[in-house]
């Protein structure tokens, strides 16, 4: 029976993204996760790292980003956790508007949307939650 249950945690620091990358890689294999879908799973895990670091702890190196993984029943769960202050949704600049199509912010919520089944968030007194499910 291989394993279904996945964790990692890091200080918010954007050069801890390779080990990141390298997480993922590690599940994907361990889970036999076919290639189509790997690129858009990196990418999505990646994207929510990253603006957890950047955007929610601010690069404090004393704030901590986690990543815990499950896998039941062909259904793959990724909880991204950040120690920010939350966030709207919602007012994040739909990249792909004219208006907004030069713009940097909001691609990275666009592409996780595209490439994962669901994207949700949960934002509690400890941070937010960034929770990506994927069928496979």
């Amino acid at each position: 029976m291989p394993e279904n249950k996945f964790h990692l945690e890091i200080p918010s620091d954007p050069n801890n993204l390779i080990t990141v990358e390298e997480f993922v890689n590690y599940f994907s294999k361990v889970l036999q996760i076919d290639e189509e879908k790997m690129s858009g799973l990196m990418l999505s895990v990646t994207e929510a790292t990253t603006n957890a670091i950047i955007h929610a702890n601010k690069c404090d190196l004393n704030k901590m980003v986690s990543i815990d993984v499950t896998f039941e029943n062909r259904t793959l769960k990724i909880v991204v956790r950040d120690q920010g202050s939350g966030f709207d949704p919602d007012k994040v600049p739909d990249p792909t508007m004219p208006e907004n199509l030069l713009k940097d912010s909001g691609r990275g919520l666009y592409l996780m949307k595209v490439y994962m089944d669901e994207l949700r968030y949960n934002v509690t007194p400890e941070g937010t939650e960034t929770i990506l499910i994927l069928h496979l």
